[in-house]
């Protein structure tokens, strides 16, 4: 823990800045304005869920509660579609609470590109060096965690794409703040 000392200023101010490009990302630029699209006729889909009385979980369809997927009666579900994955919510979002989480997780993911720095370069460093050890970190723990889940679970191809492209440039961003800001050789 002490060698994260020295590295405070960087990991604080990597994970600021994440955080606002990731507001930037969602909130401001256009990139994402297709990626959720909205239901036709969201109210009767809702009525029909709320009959369900679901317990909060994913759910898949066509569904294979017995394991067994060759059975003639699946195959059958499975051939005709439609095939889906829904996520059901334990309560009403917390838009407040999210956000905090979400920089919670900038601040962890931060905290160890400091340390996998540490480990590869030493203090006084040069800028180049330290890009190369803090951007790919960053760029690994942006951009691979959510690639299979995306992929086991259908999501489009678009909004895997520019949930990559943001998180390629999350990774630049903290690659770059910890090049700048890496502590001197004399400092440490």
């Amino acid at each position: 823990m002490q060698i994260l000392i020295p590295l405070w200023l960087p990991i604080i101010v990597a994970t600021v800045v994440v955080f606002i490009a990731s507001f930037l990302a969602w909130m401001v630029f256009p990139h994402h304005k297709k990626d959720i699209k909205t239901l036709p006729d969201e109210k009767s889909l809702t009525d029909d869920l709320k009959q369900l009385n679901l317990t909060p979980g994913t759910y898949m369809w066509p569904g294979c509660a017995d394991g067994n997927m060759k059975s003639e009666e699946f195959q059958a579900r499975y051939q005709a579609g439609p095939w889906g994955s829904m996520n059901v919510l334990p309560k009403q979002p917390n838009f407040g609470l999210n956000l905090l989480l979400v920089f919670i997780f900038y601040l962890i993911v931060s905290v160890f590109v400091g340390y996998i720095t540490f480990r590869a370069r030493p203090w006084g460093s040069e800028f180049s060096p330290v890009f190369q050890v803090a951007g790919a970190t960053g760029i690994l723990a942006y951009c691979a965690g959510g690639i299979p889940g995306a992929i086991f679970f259908g999501k489009p191809a678009r909004f895997v794409l520019t949930d990559f492209v943001d998180n390629l440039v999350y990774g630049l961003l903290t690659g770059l703040i910890f090049a700048w800001l890496w502590p001197a050789a004399t400092g440490a």
